[in-house]
């Protein structure tokens, strides 16, 4: 993402993540792995979206996205992405939801 022109912020963890964020980081798009350990993606989303609610976020998932995009998981300014996918895919993904 760098090497088109965004600047990124990488996280080790979720609790990392929401010191960016508490810490008054620019950031447009949140995006997060669903399994990770500890406090998973969802759980980091939810925090995420208290300190920002107007943050978009970008799940990325290995499990089926039917198993995944259950109902009601997804509120709006959200998306996801199941692996594996190509990097323009992603990068388009990227573009379409920091644009809009």
């Amino acid at each position: 993402m760098q090497e088109q022109g965004y600047r990124t912020l990488e996280a080790s963890d979720g609790a990392a993540g929401l010191n960016f964020l508490r810490a008054g980081e620019h950031i447009d798009l949140l995006v997060t792995d669903i399994g990770l350990p500890g406090m998973n993606g969802r759980q980091l989303a939810d925090q995420a979206m208290e300190l920002r609610p107007d943050l978009k976020i970008l799940f990325i998932t290995g499990y089926a996205e039917n198993t995944a995009a259950a109902k009601g998981f997804l509120k709006p300014g959200m998306d996801m992405m199941t692996k594996p996918f190509d990097l323009d895919k992603f990068s388009q993904r990227v573009r379409e939801m920091v644009s809009s």
